[in-house]
């Protein structure tokens, strides 16, 4: 089985050729980084315009590099959401004009499918894992039962992990996006400097597995705020400082993630006893995180499981991951009309209450 994945959903355009042997033909990911990153953030219109631009040009490359033709493939897989509508619309309309032309099915796959079936396609697991899903958009931990069957424990009840560590770097004067700057800069901090701003846990030590991040945003703030004369160069932040800074940030969202985890972990092994399926899955762009997997890795270990973290090009927004779900969803029977709707919102647990943030406090 060949299956094109096409990804549009954000502010990577991708195209990928994968099949049902776990083998990626071809992967071709186009960042949107420089253009977005005078504005410390996505923007959607530049965003679709950019997808619209190269989409074409990127699927004729993975063909082309898998040495296939559209005759061959056996499924035109698209992300039909969540995401920036205008992208999506890109993606999917690109995606429906090939499957009509060509008599191909039609697989609209949910974006955050995408990232929770990867580990499928990485390391062949069997069902069910524990995932911790952390992207820009999104903070989520889910039991992932099967294809199109997922039991969500957690969200975040204000900001995406991703989304914090973008405002972080901004306000640190770092680049964008966020979670590698963070990560680079903490790199350069040691442990006593960081102990020097005691940033709080939000949630930490709290029964259930919802997130939050606002009260640590606020606190990192204050943190930057409230700096010494001698910790400043014109102004700005010291590079030690800033280094220091981003190294208690780092080290807050890590704990916080794995304490949320441990008991995430908890309900699962509750669930589900048996020894196969002990495995904690961290997907996602945040999961690219060295830090974090190092806190996880422990966290599982600690609990008999086995920590699975795709590699880093499986991490961010990519077309093999969304092939990889094609695959899953087609040998499956699942496929979709020429009607599908985009999607600009589209939850995994559709039977999940709404998180609520009233009242939490940092």
């Amino acid at each position: 089985m060949l299956i094109l994945g096409i990804e549009t959903s954000c502010d990577e355009t991708a195209a990928a050729v994968v099949n049902d042997a776990r083998v990626i033909l071809a992967s071709r990911v186009l960042s949107q980084t420089l253009e977005h990153a005078p504005y410390g953030g996505i923007v959607p219109e530049i965003a679709a315009r950019s997808h619209l631009d190269h989409l074409d040009r990127l699927v004729a490359e993975a063909l082309a590099e898998a040495k296939v033709g559209l005759a061959e493939l056996d499924g035109i897989a698209a992300t039909g959401g969540p995401g920036l509508i205008g992208g999506v619309i890109v993606g999917i309309t690109t995606a429906k004009a090939l499957a009509l032309v060509h008599r191909k099915p039609l697989i609209a796959v949910n974006h955050l499918e995408g990232h929770a079936l990867t580990a499928r396609l990485s390391d062949d697991l069997p069902f069910p894992y524990l995932l911790l899903l952390a992207t820009g958009g999104h903070c989520q931990l889910l039991i992932v039962e099967g294809v199109g069957r997922y039991k969500r424990l957690g969200t975040t009840i204000d900001d995406a992990v991703g989304e914090a560590f973008d405002k972080a770097a901004k306000m640190l004067g770092l680049g964008y996006p966020g979670g590698p700057e963070i990560e680079r800069a903490a790199g350069e901090s040691s442990a006593a400097d960081r102990r020097r701003f005691p940033l709080p846990r939000p949630l930490a030590g709290r029964p259930g597995c919802d997130f939050s991040f606002s009260g640590l945003k606020t606190a990192l703030r204050q943190s930057i705020e409230g700096l010494r004369p001698d910790d400043l160069d014109g102004g700005s932040p010291k590079r030690a400082v800033v280094a220091a800074i981003a190294g208690a940030f780092q080290d807050a969202v890590a704990d916080v993630m794995a304490d949320r985890a441990g008991n995430a972990l908890t309900m699962f092994l509750e669930r589900y006893p048996d020894a196969a399926t002990r495995h904690l899955v961290i997907a996602g762009g945040v999961a690219a995180n060295g830090a974090l997997r190092a806190r996880l890795a422990v966290l599982a270990d600690k609990r008999g499981l086995r920590l699975v973290a795709p590699p880093l090009a499986l991490c961010t927004d990519n077309a093999a991951m969304i092939a990889w779900a094609g695959v899953e969803r087609l040998r499956l029977g699942f496929t979709d009309g020429l009607d599908f709707a985009p999607r600009p919102r589209w939850p995994l647990d559709p039977t999940a209450p709404r998180a609520v943030g009233a009242g939490v406090k940092a």
